[in-house]
Formats: C-alpha cells, sequence, structure tokens
C-alpha cells in the first residue's frame, strides 16, 4: 500500500515518536523511510546573526538527528533515506514529498487542545492541509518514546 514513507524530523520528542511509527508501518509494508530536517532559513533571516557559522551548526543538529534514523530504521531492517534542506518548513517538506512520490507522510503533533490550538499554527497543521499525500499523526503522549 505503501512504498515510501517520509518522516520530517526535528529532534523533538513528537518527531521521535512519529519516526517510530514510521518505521513500524515501513516494516510491515516493506516501504522506504526518508527521514527529512528542514534548517529553518526563517529563522536565520530573523537574527542578522553570524548566518555562516549558525547555518552550519543547524546542519551539523540536523545530520545528528537523521542519523538517529538511520541507526534504529537499519535495526529494524528497513531502508531509509536521510536528507537535511533549507527552507520554510511546511513547504520544504511538502515540496520533498512530491518530488520523492512520498506515498505517507508521518509527523508527530504536541497535542494541543482547545484554544490553544487554533491560535498557534504549525508544521504539521500546514502539512496535514496541503498535502496531496496522506497525512498520519501521532502525538507524543500517545507512545512513549525513550529520550536520548
Amino acid at each position: 500500500m505503501y512504498d515510501t514513507i517520509l518522516v520530517p524530523m526535528d529532534g523533538s520528542a513528537p518527531s521521535d515518536v512519529a519516526l517510530e511509527r514510521a518505521i513500524d508501518l515501513a516494516d510491515r509494508m516493506d516501504a522506504t523511510v526518508h527521514a527529512l530536517y528542514v534548517v529553518d532559513e526563517r529563522v536565520l533571516h530573523a537574527t542578522q546573526l553570524d548566518a555562516g557559522g549558525l547555518i552550519r551548526a543547524y546542519e551539523d543538529e540536523g545530520e545528528r538527528i537523521v542519523s538517529k534514523a538511520v541507526e534504529k530504521a537499519e535495526a529494524a531492517g528497513v531502508d531509509v533515506v536521510t536528507e537535511v534542506q533549507h527552507g520554510t518548513p511546511h513547504r520544504t517538506i511538502l515540496s520533498y514529498a512530491e518530488e520523492s512520490g512520498v506515498d505517507l507522510i508521518v509527523m508527530g503533533t504536541h497535542g494541543r487542545r482547545g484554544l490553544e490550538r487554533y491560535l498557534i499554527g504549525s508544521v504539521t497543521e500546514r502539512v496535514l492541509r496541503l498535502s496531496d499525500a496522506p497525512v498520519f499523526t501521532v502525538r507524543a503522549e500517545d507512545s512513549p518514546v525513550e529520550s536520548e
């Protein structure tokens, strides 16, 4: 049913839970997991600091985060592809999904409720609204993941 599963990662507990679910689904469906980290360039432009060093630090952090996906996927016997890209997170995720022929996007959510959910936009909500591919959302509190 799914051959290519995208899991955007940001190092948070919700993205770790999403990774676990994506690996589980990929294992059951003999699919490949694509782990994507997006260096949010909006933050870099807003800081007006020495962007060269800051960008490199974000890239290094992204590489560290997607390397967790490699370790966990390989341990489960699942094929994995990793990518660190620059851009606006939801747009970059949507572009990557389209360019890579992604069948399913698995994303974590912080499980916000009530008024806070409507006042605070999130990358997950934007991807959910705009994606052509199905989006499977996972709340961090639904499935505990050990932090490293």
